[in-house]
């Protein structure tokens, strides 16, 4: 694994590839955001962006939402995936906000993590988008890329959470894990683009061929880069 340093390294020349990486969930509150990332589960965030307007219409806030009743609010997310589990946690959701936080969304990991459908990823990206406290999500892209460049070693997100947090300085963790999650969409995807990464050189996969060609048979080109079901929602 690389060392704290090498990290830093490497985070910051994936930053420059992906300037600006940001969530591209669309919200204006801490709630909006909450619900969205729910519903990102097995999803795209363009398809959630699509439902969400019509859904924080009808539901602007957790006291609204705590009301819903299931088979109205699953239709305007059914495009999603996994719209009655969904439905369910949303209303929880809701429904714990009310009764233990008076509607508002809690600033902290662990009061966000016992409403019902919020697993750490969730909580993560509402603390380090819309909260302000620093959060490192880690989702599939996270796992894939971190663990091919040699960021961090394992197959559970909450140990390469720690590992991640670890390397990199606390202010830097939420747009690092949205940086990694945009090379993980536009270039390191399953099948990766290696001709297009500016960290092919340091990472262990390529070093070794694993994916792509390593510099040692194929000299890489430097590009410029283009933008299974789970039993449950949580996440």
């Amino acid at each position: 694994m690389k060392s704290p340093a090498q990290s830093r390294a490497l985070i910051r020349a994936l930053e420059q590839q992906h300037p600006g990486a940001d969530t591209e969930l669309h919200y204006s509150t801490p709630f909006e955001l909450l619900v969205a990332t729910i519903l990102s589960a097995q999803s795209t965030d363009a398809g959630v962006n699509e439902v969400t307007p019509a859904l924080l219409a009808r539901y602007p806030d957790a006291r609204a939402m705590a009301r819903a009743d299931g088979s109205a609010l699953e239709p305007l997310i059914h495009k999603t995936g996994f719209f009655r589990q969904k439905a369910r946690a949303l209303i929880g959701m809701a429904q714990g906000l009310v009764e233990r936080h008076e509607g508002e969304v809690p600033a902290s990991m662990e009061a966000l993590v016992a409403l019902p459908g919020v697993g750490r990823k969730t909580a993560n990206v509402v603390l380090g988008h819309a909260l302000s406290v620093p959060g490192l999500p880690v989702d599939r892209h996270v796992l894939r890329v971190a663990n091919r460049i040699g960021l961090a070693r394992s197959d559970d997100p909450e140990v390469v959470e720690r590992q991640l947090n670890q390397a990199l300085p606390r202010r830097k963790w939420t747009v690092a894990s949205d940086t990694l999650i945009l090379h993980g969409r536009r270039i390191c995807k399953p099948k990766p683009l290696c001709d297009r990464c500016t960290v092919r050189a340091g990472c262990d996969e390529f070093l070794r061929g694993a994916v792509g060609s390593p510099p040692s048979s194929t000299p890489a080109r430097r590009g410029r880069a283009t933008r299974s079901r789970s039993r449950s929602p949580r996440t």
